[in-house]
């Protein structure tokens, strides 16, 4: 029997776990335990398939994050094993490309979608992979039994039992706690986002429900950011009648908010989850990595700390913070799209300080790696290496840095930082101009196409 083949839907931005989360390292991405649930998806999917048997669908913005975390793991892989979407368009295109992706390369398949957000406890591939029977006939998505009302995700009606699970009878969007507690009532499952198709049997269901969608991805005329929007639920699952649902039996949550990953995280006597000092306060999540955090009198508060912005919710409004953040984005600003430490293909940088004349940076490039031949216009750099060492190009000139040693870099110079040792390069960068931002940047040649 062949293998399942996986698909891992990584192209999410996360807003619901903002501060955490950010447009250009968004939740899948974020290690919160050590390692990300990006790396640990992709773990469980090479369960069921070959390392060549996994696509990862991501934005294009996200990309080298996908690479780098893998090779975090000690796993490389082609470029072509990543489909990089010039443009969120929701999770019907992307799969559809994927399936197309998967068909072309080995032909009919059992194709197993995983969001890359989610933790799943042992013994779930094994239940996944069981459901392969009824994929010629069926969609295959998994319903998770529900342990009490919620109102954050979607819900599955299940009909008529199957060989192995059930037919689907209706799905349903997010309810309020009162509908909730019916569906609980009255059996139905949580929606997990999983999937099992057939190749055959989802583009058969395609042509039927959404055929223009069809006809552009077979033509191989596809402008991505022309694509409709379209949830696989919406666009196909809700108008197909060749769907079953299968219970899954195995421990699952989608960490999507902070009230998730609080349930999922551990918690002392008093219900607090996270490093604080505690008076007299039960039931609070707090995540202030490096600051003293001390909570008095409090309950049921989220309180995360990221060092450039500070979240404070009540437990039962973290389903809200995705509103916070299209607030934020109205009033312009970069506070939901960057972190203090921004990742580049490259390696990153670590904002230290800023003020309106100078930011200063620490940054760190992998062995082996460079950044581009560049230049600015409004700002000159200094440059000191505190640990390993740089070949720098300035104008017509290479130089070589070690430890201590420091150079200049003039405005509308151009210039490029290289570390060609086997430590990581870490370089104190201090910017001084009347315009600092990042795109202040003229690419000359680049090792990542971004010219």
């Amino acid at each position: 029997m062949e293998s399942i083949k996986s698909v891992i839907l990584a192209g999410g931005v996360g807003t619901r776990l903002w501060p955490l989360s950010r447009t250009y390292n968004p939740k899948q991405f974020l290690k919160l335990n050590g390692t990300s649930l990006f790396q640990d998806t992709y773990t469980r999917a090479l369960r069921l398939s070959g390392q060549d048997e996994v696509l990862v669908v991501t934005n294009a913005i996200h990309q080298y994050l996908v690479k780098n975390q893998l090779e975090e793991l000690g796993i490389s892989i082609p470029d072509d094993r990543i489909l990089k979407e010039p443009v969120g368009k929701n999770t019907l295109p992307a799969i559809t490309w994927a399936m197309q992706s998967i068909e072309k390369e080995f032909g009919e398949s059992v194709v197993a979608v995983f969001p890359s957000d989610h933790h799943l406890g042992d013994g779930a591939m094994k239940e996944i992979a069981g459901a392969r029977e009824i994929s010629e006939e069926y969609l295959v998505t998994f319903g998770i039994p529900p342990t009490h009302p919620h109102t954050g995700y979607g819900y599955i009606d299940p009909g008529e039992p199957l060989h192995v699970g059930m037919k689907v009878r209706k799905f349903r969007e997010k309810p309020d706690w009162a509908t909730a507690k019916v569906y609980v009532d009255a059996g139905y499952l949580w929606n997990s986002g999983m999937f099992l198709f057939s190749t055959s049997r989802y583009f058969d269901e395609l042509a039927a429900y959404q055929p223009e969608l069809m006809s552009r991805f077979r033509e191989g005329i596809v402008e991505y950011s022309g694509l409709p929007s379209l949830s696989i639920d919406y666009g196909l699952l809700e108008k197909s009648k060749k769907v079953a649902v299968v219970p899954l039996k195995a421990a699952w949550t989608d960490l999507g908010t902070f009230r998730a990953w609080y349930d999922h995280k551990p918690h002392d006597a008093s219900g607090n989850s996270g490093h604080a000092e505690l008076l007299d306060s039960s039931g609070n999540f707090v995540y202030a990595p490096g600051k003293c955090a001390a909570l008095i009198g409090v309950s049921d508060l989220v309180l995360v700390d990221t060092g450039d912005a500070l979240l404070a919710c009540h437990m039962d409004s973290t389903e809200r913070v995705s509103e916070l953040v299209k607030q934020f984005k109205e009033r312009g600003g970069t506070i939901t799209d960057y972190h203090l430490q921004v990742h580049r293909p490259w390696g990153s940088y670590t904002e230290l300080e800023k003020s309106r004349f100078f930011r200063i940076k620490r940054v760190t490039v992998k062995p082996g790696k460079k950044l581009s031949l560049q230049m600015h216009h409004h700002r000159s750099e200094h440059w000191i290496v505190v640990s390993g060492m740089a070949d720098v190009i300035l104008g017509d000139r290479t130089i070589h840095l070690r430890q201590g040693e420091s150079t200049f870099v003039p405005a509308a110079t151009r210039h490029r930082l290289a570390n060609t040792g086997k430590i990581p390069l870490e370089v104190i960068e201090v910017q001084i101009g009347e315009y600092l931002e990042e795109d202040d940047i003229t690419r000359f040649s680049d090792d990542y196409n971004r010219v």
